[in-house]
This record gives C-alpha cells, structure tokens and sequence, in this order.
C-alpha cells in the first residue's frame, strides 16, 4: 500500500515550518454540512482522488490510452495520472473557498490564514477550479522549464467542473485567491506535499517529457471529473478531520474498498489478438462470411494504425455483424476496451443492444452487465430490466443479478431519463445509490455509478442513440466526461446516411476530435453520397494530422458493396476504397415503380390501393410521412371492413404500446417469422419502418422521400430468403404516392414532405422515380413500369445522381431554383449548427483546451441539447393519464390514487408506459400547462414528468388543440374550432 506516513508526517519530513504545517491541516475540502456530517480536509480529497485513479489505471484504463500517458511521461504513466487526477483541486486552499462555510473557516483563520472582504455576487465569485490554475500555472512554467508543458496541464485543472476558461479568467479579484506570506507558503505546501505523497520527489520532477494532442487532453480532463465524482461521494469516502489520520496508503485503502462496492471496471482489459483472421465472425458471430463482411473485417486487419473504415453495403447484407467482428480486431490490436454503436433513433437501438448483449457475453458472461442501453425508454426493454433491475429475463431464465425484483429502478442516480440529463443546471440534485443497491456480493453485477448524470458513456459496451456520439462534439458543460466515454473504445455508427445536413455538422465535429484521439470509427451505410463520403474521411483525417484543412480525395469504388478506409501513416493522410468489385449477398433484383398519385391527408386513394394490392393475399407496407395520414388510412381501412391483419406504427403511440406493437410486427413479419406470417396483413407506418426495422413486405405503398430515403424504405422489400408469397407477388413492386401533377407537368408535394425534406430533394426523387415508372399523370396507376429499378445494383448510382451537381429534373420543375433555396438554407443551417460546435474552425489548431468554452455552454436539458444536435423544435415528453372520478388511472387503466400517487415498481412501470412524445406544435402550451401530478414527487421516474391528464371524456383541451389519446390510433389532434 505504500507510504503509510500521514501527510504531517510527510510534511515533517519535508522539513516545513510548524506553522505552515498547523495551517496546512486546517484547510479544508469538504465540508461536513455537503459531506455526510464530517468534514474532510483538502489534502485527504486530494489523496482520495488520486488513489481512485490509480484504481481506474488498474482495472478501467485502456491500454491504449495507458501507454499514451506512459509515453508523455517517460514511463511513469500511472504516476502521473494520479498525481494530475489529484492536484485538481488545489485551488481550494484560496481564501475564496475556505471563507464558503463560517463553521469550516473558523480553524483556518485561527491557524493564520486571514482575509478580508470577498465579493458576494455569485457572478464574480472566485472559483476554485481557476483559481486552482492561477495558483498552478506561474508555478510549472518556472519549474518544468517553460510554457509548453504548463500550458496543457493547466486547463485540465481549471476546467474539471465542466468548462474551459481563457487564461484572461485567471486573474482573481481583490483578496479571493490570498495575499501574504502565509497564503503564498500554504498553497506551495498544498501542491509539494501532495506530489511527494503520491510518489514524486518534487514539483519538477512531475514534469511530463511530452504532450497529449487536444482531443487526449479532452479524454483525460473527463477522466479527472470521473475520478474526483467518485471520490466526493462521502458514503464510500468519510470525511477525516485530523490530518494525522491522513495518508496515501489509507487513502488507496479506501479507494479499492469503494471501486470493489461500487462495482465498476473497464471492458475486455488487453484483449488478445483472434488465432485466424475471420474467428470474429465465423467462431465468435457464428456467421457463414459473406464477401462484403470478409472485406470489411480484413480491412481491420490491414489498417496500420486506428482510422475510419466506412461499410457500404445493401439493407440486409449483414453489416452490424460485420462491424461488431471488425470492432474485435480493432480492439484487439490498438489496445481499446470496448464499444459504443450509435444508432439513429430509440427504436433501432432496442435490438441492437440485445445483439450486443449477446455478442459481449461471447468473450465473459461477467461482461453482461457492463453493456448499457442508452436512451430515455431502456425502462421498457426486457433484457435492460433483466441485467441493470434484477427482472425476470425474457427468455424466462432467472435475471442472474443478486437480488430480487423489488431492486428495482430506485434510486437511479436521479437519471431518470437517457442517461445525458444536465440536472446540475436545473439545481436538480442526484438521488444517491442506496447502499444495498450499489453494493452487494460479487463483482459481477451492474455498475449503477454509470447510470448517473452523463456517465452513460463511460460504461464499457454502450447502445445508444447517435445523439450521444453528437453530444460529445458540442460546446456544453462537461462534454469533457462524454467524450472520455468514447476515447478508448470502438465507435460504430449505423444508418449513418440519416443523419441531415444539421446532424452532420456535429457528426463531422466528432469524427475530427476522434481522428485526433486515436479512436477506431466505423460508419455503416446502405450508401452515402459521394460527397458525404469524402466529408467524413477529410474530418477524421484532419484530426489524425491535427491540420483544419485536410482534403484526401478517395478514390471511386470498385462496386458495391465496398468499403472506404482512411487512417494516418509517417504524417501523411492515406484514404482507400474497394479496388474489386466486391460481390452482394442476394443477388440484384428488379423491383417496379408506379406512381399513385395523391396528396390528400385522409389517404383515401392510398387506402383503395391497400385492399386492391392484398385482394389475394400479400402483406402491404405503406410508409407515409406524418402520423395525421397514418391514422387517416388506418381508420378508412378498419371501418370499411379489412379482413386481415391490420396495424398502424408511428411516434405519437405511448411507449409500451409502441414497443408491443414493434415486437409484433417483428413476429409476424420478421425473419424469424416462419408459418406466422398471416395471408393478408398490412403495417401502416411513418419514418419509423425506414430503418433497422427488419421486416419482409411483399408490396410497398409509400409517400415520396429523398432518394436515399426511398431506397431504405425498398430495403424492406423482399427482404428474407425463403419467405414464401403469393403469385401475383413474386415480382417486388412499389407504388410512389405522396405527390401529385401540379402546373406545368411539375409534381406537387405533400405539404408535410416539403417542410422535412425540402422541394429540391423531392424533386430529385421524382425524376429518378419517373425514369422508372414513367411521367406522373393524374390517373391511378395501371401496371408497372417494364423499366424500373435493380436493387441493389443501382443504389450508388441513383444516390449520387440524386445528390449530385447535374440537373436530373425535366425542364419545367424549376429544379434551379428549388437548388438555390435548399442551398441556402444549408448553409443557414450549417451556420446554426455552427453556434454549439465544439471547436471553431480556425481554433481547430490549437494544442491545448483552454478557452475551448469561449462563448459558455447554454443547453441546459436533455431537451434543449437533443434540439441542439437535430435541429428540430423542442418538444415534450408527457405520461398519458386518466382522470376519473375517484382519481387517476394510467394508459392502461391502472388505478394510481387520489393524487396520482404510485406505489411501488411495477405500477410505475404501468404508468410509464403511457409515456409519449408531443409534436413541437404543442411544445409552448405543454410547458405552459402541464406538469407532474403531486402524487409523484417522491419518484425519481416520475417527479420531473409532465402529466396530459384526459378528461373523464378522453380529450383536453392543450393551447388550441383538443388532444385525446386511442389505445390503436395514439394520441390524436384536432385543432379546436374558434
């Protein structure tokens, strides 16, 4: 355990002054009002946090990361990683800080260490993460020999509570940061005593002899916060007032005693290199290789260093297997610990994080309970609440947690929702872990340190939406802890062509600061436009050579599939694409294109063509683009009389009946699916079929999109082999509504259309569709075109075309003009985007972080930060409830009390499911007039969640809007009559 001299004695041998030595010991760093009743003098934190870091380099630490820092450090990595973990909070022995609480001051000014009046605005106040860097930073540049070392290592003390400041933030106002000979001894004996506690000789002697590049210095200062969260929690760390008890030894004691009960570790630890190439997917993965898989996975094996590999290849090729196969050669042979796959939207995550779940388990069964689910309904997903609540598995094993149900979801470190609250900006205070949850036999459970406030990431395996990815590219507070979650790990990112122009921005952001960082991106694609292509590759590469500028032209595919590579060597960019035409799984099929014109929101024209395509048997997939046409073609289908099976899929459904009804159209129309599939069956969607929805239609209804787009949507076509269909549905066909001829032979969209995707794309769309289906007329499509479409053949072709600089349109369309305002608001949109980037574009260079939070951090909630990276209208999340005349009742009819109370885990569940999501039309009048109902304020799922509380008629009246909710239609809106 090492020296197990306390601090005095240290001090003692240091030969300081008796005095310097009393008021050492009196400055304090937790007060006992904030800390369990016990004060904790400063140096014991600062001792406390850097024996937390010399757990988390034993058991959290990648080893690449690990040997960066041994590099920077001439080979005493862990040293220095917990000497800069430690020093963080230096700057409290500051008058500024000590003076915050009169019970804590009153021994430090008795032991000599006076001030005189402090500013009281909170705006000035001194803090004492800068003032930390203030009192640093004259202190290396005299010590390690110059500015460059110092410059660095500053900031990360300065910023560990969440912000970058300039060095023009260093200068203290009048008497905060101490004057005079006592102040000047003790803040020098705070950071000698320190650094020869932990194992230097001196000050000089932590001089690191190399540097981290920014994007390593933003992973490391994420490291420092975990280190110090940890060490703060005063139930694991009790506070010692008496410096004699005070040592590194003790301190490490009670660092391994609180990793061990709080149950945290790191992923694979130094996983070893697979015995034969394609083991990851054969052995591992149990998979039959396919041409375009074996290429992705011998890529990894060939790249010389971490870079981008970008996977092209058709829906249903099987390329999230691919890349998880990848991802192991990956870690294996630069030294990562584990993996985040992104995905576009909650929904997709689901099943990914159950294939992972799987996967993971390959390598430990232990390491189960390190993959986290991330997003703000995993409550609703069976194998979350198996690993992570102590729930009876799906499968009906038993859940392998120690504990039973009732462990519930208490207590979840106050981060009831997505795993990315900011609560600290809400004056939200997290819930602490009850001690029998965090603790417990073993250390093979769940770590719920993680669930807490934005350490979502830092979990080991982590599924989540790609919002998380695009977080950790935005200026806000304690990006630093996010993007530490990322460092370290393989980045997967799938569906990556969904993301817009606005998302790309940040998409772009985080791939510049994960090049830099040395972190291995896999982006997964059905295809991307060229030029989106090349924009990944240049920003990955500009951070691997840390230049703004970097252009690498990649070099056109040899076919498709294919796979793009870009990654570092001696200094120079190399990019690199498939040179052999690289052979598809299914072989290339004609699929037909007709048009059905109609622009009409009730849907009745989409309806007739429903019942005319599945006369004889079939199951139709109709894809529209809003939840009002949706519902309209569902209900002129159920209350005419449809002698199938009919369901309606969209995002205005509460939570649990979205995730059944998705489960069940998965069953009976999945792969898996086998003699369940019915005779007749048809799925009305909106957006949400588009992707990672893994279905087999035999006919496609669906309103025109962008044509990637439209090319995702065909991608449920014909989907599995051996699904058996009818005659008449042999031959894949789609029939293209959602438009209509307008003046001059040019198409008119649905209003809804123009205002997502914007008439220039949709004009696109239409001409490449009209190529095929011939031109657009007003009459109900007869046959098919003879011409149509080969997929998966004329995918590259038709997205670049659709996305490229020649004018595709006929003459007439006003396609230039539709050009010109898209490109306008582009770049409108590119500039907006601009405002929460991390890092400006000319500030790209710098080498350090400081002032990297130049203009603050303004998203304050998950909300605000989602509509940051999207681009969208807030909009609000409300749990649907029913008023009666004895109370409330959940969605499902569960009786909750007179004032909403809920009493126990499972009737929250209930009420939870009723969870759904407004349109931003309604955003204004929801925060105006709703809110939790009292009987919830004692639930950490429930105290922040606005109720929609329906009448005993089913509606309410919310702004101008009765709104009602339909266990089979979902919420629906009418717009109130004046």
């Amino acid at each position: 355990m090492g020296d197990e001299r306390s601090i005095v004695g240290v001090m003692r041998s240091m030969g300081l002054a008796d005095e310097v030595v009393t008021r050492v010991s009196r400055l304090w760093g937790k007060s006992a009002a904030r800390n369990g009743g016990r004060t904790h003098l400063l140096l014991g934190h600062l001792l406390d946090t850097a024996a937390v870091a010399g757990a988390m380099w034993d058991r959290y630490l990648s080893a690449a990361f690990r040997r960066r820092l041994d590099e920077i450090s001439g080979g005493r990595g862990r040293l220095w990683f917990m000497w800069v973990c430690g020093i963080h909070d230096c700057g409290k022995a500051c008058p500024a800080f000590q003076a915050m609480d009169a019970a804590e001051a009153a021994p430090v000014l008795a032991a000599g260490l006076t001030w005189g009046r402090l500013p009281a605005d909170r705006q000035k106040r001194w803090r004492h993460d800068v003032a930390g860097a203030a009192l640093l930073m004259p202190r290396l540049v005299a010590e390690w020999g110059g500015e460059e070392a110092a410059g660095w290592v500053w900031p990360l003390v300065a910023g560990h509570h969440g912000t970058f400041p300039s060095a023009a933030a260093l200068r203290p106002p009048r008497g905060a940061q101490g004057r005079g000979a006592a102040w000047e001894e003790a803040q020098r004996a705070v950071v000698d005593v320190f650094t020869r506690a932990v194992g230097f000789e001196d000050l000089a002697d932590a001089r690191p002899v190399g540097s981290l590049r920014k994007a390593e210095q933003l992973a490391l200062s994420g490291l420092i916060v975990m280190a110090d969260w940890i060490a703060s929690d005063s139930s694991r760390f009790p506070g010692l007032a008496d410096a004699g008890l005070i040592s590194f030894a003790g301190a490490r004691r009670r660092a391994e005693a609180a990793w061990e009960r709080l149950r945290l570790r790191g992923g694979w630890r130094d996983l070893p290199v697979p015995e034969n190439p394609l083991d990851p997917l054969a052995c591992r993965l149990g998979v039959r290789p396919r041409a375009s898989q074996r290429e992705l996975v011998e890529r990894a094996w060939s790249m010389p260093a971490p870079g981008l590999l970008v996977a092209e290849a058709p829906m249903g090729e099987g390329k999230t297997k691919a890349a998880l196969a990848a991802t192991e050669v990956l870690a294996a042979r630069f030294g990562l610990d584990g993996v985040f796959v992104a995905m576009p939207t909650q929904a997709t995550s689901d099943p990914m994080y159950e294939q992972v779940l799987q996967w993971v388990r390959t390598f430990d069964p232990e390491l189960e309970s390190q993959v986290a689910l991330l997003h703000g309904r995993r409550r609703f997903n069976a194998w979350w609440r198996a690993v992570w609540d102590g729930k009876p598995r799906p499968d009906g094993e038993g859940c392998g947690c120690e504990g039973g149900g009732r462990r519930g979801a208490v207590d979840m470190a106050g981060d009831d929702f997505g795993a990315i609250d900011e609560d600290a900006d809400y004056g939200m205070v997290s819930a602490p872990l009850s001690a029998d949850r965090a603790a417990g036999p073993g250390g093979d459970g769940p770590a719920y340190w993680f669930l807490g406030d934005k350490r979502g990431l830092l979990t080991a395996f982590a599924v989540g939406t790609v919002d998380h990815l695009l977080h950790a590219a935005t200026r806000t507070r304690h990006v630093m802890l996010r993007f530490a979650g990322l460092a370290g790990k393989v980045v997967v990112v799938d569906e990556v062509h969904a993301a817009d122009v606005y998302m790309r921005q940040f998409l772009v952001e985080a791939l510049r600061w994960l090049g830099q960082a040395g972190v291995p991106v896999v982006l997964l694609s059905a295809t991307l436009p060229p030029a989106q292509r090349q924009r990944c590759v240049d920003a990955y590469l500009s951070g691997v050579l840390g230049t703004a500028d970097v252009h690498q032209p990649v070099p056109e595919p040899a076919g498709y599939p294919c796979v793009t590579v870009a990654y570092g060597a001696g200094g120079r960019a190399v990019a690199e694409t498939s040179q052999e035409a690289v052979r598809p799984w299914r072989e290339p099929a004609p699929v037909r294109l007709s048009w059905l014109p109609d622009t009409d929101l009730a849907g009745a024209r989409v309806a007739a063509a429903v019942r005319k395509a599945v006369a004889g048997g079939g199951v139709a997939l109709v894809v529209v683009n809003q939840v009002d046409r949706a519902q309209a073609v569902y209900r002129d289908l159920r209350d005419k009389g449809f002698d199938g099976v009919l369901h309606l899929l969209h995002a205005r459904l509460c939570a649990a009946h979205r995730a059944d009804r998705t489960a069940e159209c998965l069953r009976l129309m999945g792969p898996q699916a086998g003699g369940a599939r019915p005779e007749r069956m048809v799925v009305i969607a909106t957006q949400l079929a588009e992707q990672s929805f893994d279905v087999d239609a035999d006919v496609l209804i669906t309103d025109l999109a962008p044509t990637d787009l439209l090319l995702q949507r065909i991608g449920r076509l014909h989907r599995h082999s051996g699904t058996r269909r009818p005659a008449a549905h042999r031959v894949p066909r789609v029939l293209v509504t959602g438009v209509a001829p307008g003046r001059d032979g040019a198409p008119r969209f649905l209003r809804a259309s123009e205002r997502i995707y914007g008439e220039w794309s949709l004009l696109r769309a239409a001409a490449l569709v009209t190529e095929a289906a011939g031109v657009l007329t007003a009459a109900d499509a007869g046959e098919p075109a003879a011409a149509g479409w080969s997929i998966p053949a004329d995918v590259p072709a038709l997205v670049a075309r659709a996305y490229g600089d020649a004018g595709i349109c006929p003459a007439g369309w006003n396609e230039a003009g539709a050009g010109e305002q898209w490109q306008a608001k582009e770049r409108e949109r590119e500039k907006n985007a601009e405002e929460y980037l991390l890092c400006r574009r000319r500030e790209w260079v710098f080498p350090t972080l400081e002032g990297l939070h130049y203009a603050g951090s303004r998203a304050a909630s998950e909300e605000q930060l989602d509509a940051v990276v999207r681009d969208g209208d807030p909009s609000v999340e409300v749990v649907v409830v029913r008023r009666t005349s004895d109370g409330y009742r959940a969605v499902d009819g569960t009786w909750l009390g007179v004032h909403g109370e809920v009493d126990d885990d499972e009737v929250t569940d209930r009420l939870m499911g009723g969870t759904v999501r407004l349109p931003s039309r309604l955003t204004d009048a929801a925060q105006a007039e709703l809110g939790p109902l009292p009987g919830w304020a004692g639930r950490p799922w429930l105290r922040y969640r606005p109720a929609l509380v329906l009448e005993e008629d089913g509606t309410r009246l919310l702004g101008a809007d009765r709104v009602s909710y339909d266990d089979v239609l979902g919420l629906v809106i009418v717009r109130e009559a004046r």
